[in-house]
């Protein structure tokens, strides 16, 4: 009988959370089980969203990724797109529905892209290239096997000019309209400061955004 967490240390990320009551034959077949669905080592994703012009991509433990309710709260009080599109609350998960999804999942990758304002219109062609490939990339996680991959975005919906919500028409981009992280009520902030990543708020809109993304994997 295996009693502390110490003892699964040669697990692969994510099964450190296993019960401490866990039987051999039991942890056996969980084993058995990793090995047949952790022979893709996420670095090539990572790697693939740096050429995307990320500028850091990190996997990490969806433990790490901080819920608040306060977070719909300044969507609600202070964001022009409050209830103006699909992507935006309240047609996302809440909080508490985004940390139930979260703590289904054993790995993620971070993404993390400077938006320096050249021009106003610069800075959202760079944003929507980035989202375009992010989007790309979780059809090609998903092509590889990771069934659960889904990615969260940063900011309102750039796929339209104005969402259809707006006239009661359906998305006309459901297959790759994707909500932001911080309209699911992720405390971006703080998720990035877990992995050792710069984030601040902006005193002036020409000053550098720091952005960042979610891909949820497995």
């Amino acid at each position: 009988m295996i009693k502390t967490v110490r003892d699964l240390s040669y697990l692969p990320a994510g099964w450190i959370n296993v019960a401490e009551d866990v039987t051999s034959d039991t942890l056996l077949k969980a084993f058995r089980y990793v090995e047949i669905m952790e022979p893709v080592d996420l670095e090539k994703y990572c790697i693939r969203a740096i050429a995307g012009k990320a500028t850091h991509a990190k996997p990490i433990h969806p433990s790490s990724v901080v819920t608040a309710p306060w977070v719909r709260l300044k969507c609600q009080f202070g964001c022009a797109a409050y209830d103006k599109g699909y992507c935006c609350p309240p047609d996302t998960p809440t909080p508490e529905q985004t940390r139930a999804i979260l703590d289904r999942y054993h790995r993620a990758i971070l993404f993390h892209i400077e938006a320096p304002k050249i021009s106003d219109q610069s800075r959202i062609e760079l944003l929507k290239e980035f989202f375009d490939m992010l989007i790309d990339l979780e059809g090609e996680i998903f092509k590889d096997g990771y069934y659960k991959a889904f990615v969260l975005l940063a900011g309102p919906c750039m796929l339209c000019k104005e969402c259809t919500k707006l006239k009661g028409d359906p998305c006309n981009f459901g297959n790759r309209a994707r909500p932001s992280m911080e309209a699911c009520g992720i405390d971006v902030y703080q998720t990035a400061r877990n992995s050792g990543l710069f984030i601040k708020p902006l005193r002036e809109k020409t000053e550098t955004q720091n952005m960042y993304c979610l891909m949820l994997v497995d």
